[in-house]
């Protein structure tokens, strides 16, 4: 067997029938992913997960152990895996809850081979967009964080030293360019009293 491509898109599969599991696997393999682990049991697969850290993971709804949703509530908060569900049934509340449980797409069983790499690339484009907005808040919090720490040091540089506005904010940002450091620092610093004008 030739080395996976680097870069490749890294995936294990969860499928208690060995028949599909295997079928699922070489299909993967012969488009170009990298299957780094397969299990048929659904407490296996999140320890593999956990283990191999893959891309995505292709989980079946019904797996001695644990079900593949509750797999997927159990992956979920691990970051860094995308989660497919492969179910038997195209029931509403079943795709809702495997959703609710982190899945970012299904694949109806039995699985069309050219459905299965459009599954596999939408849930980790869906997870990509989803990790993306969620450091774009991380980054707006920070930024909020930032600016309310430094509202709260020139208050305090205009209520201790007499200052303008303008002037604190520029104690602040020269203070940091020449200890160079960041302005949050420097503020705190102003806040703790260990400098000052």
């Amino acid at each position: 067997m030739s080395a996976d491509p680097p870069g490749a898109v890294r995936v294990l599969v969860a499928e208690d029938e060995a028949i599909i599991r295997l079928d699922l696997v070489e299909t993967l393999r012969e488009e170009g992913f990298d299957v780094v682990a397969d299990t048929g049991r659904g407490d296996e697969a999140v320890g593999l997960v956990a283990e191999h850290r893959p891309d995505v993971a292709i989980l079946d709804v019904k797996m001695p152990g644990i079900d593949g949703i509750e797999a997927a509530r159990r992956i979920a908060p691990q970051r860094g895996t995308a989660v497919v569900i492969l179910t038997a049934f195209s029931q509403r509340e079943l795709i809702e809850e495997a959703r609710e449980a982190g899945a970012m797409t299904y694949l109806v069983k039995p699985y069309r081979r050219d459905a299965l790499v459009p599954a596999v690339e939408l849930a980790l484009a869906r997870f990509r967009e989803m990790e993306a907005l969620e450091g774009r808040v991380g980054d707006l919090e920070d930024r909020l964080e930032v600016r309310k720490l430094l509202d709260r040091a020139k208050g305090l540089l205009i209520d201790g030293h007499g200052m303008s506005e303008q002037d604190a904010f520029v104690f602040i940002q020269r203070t940091a360019m020449s200890q160079r450091r960041t302005m949050r620092d420097v503020a705190g610093e102003v806040l703790a009293g260990r400098v000052a004008p």
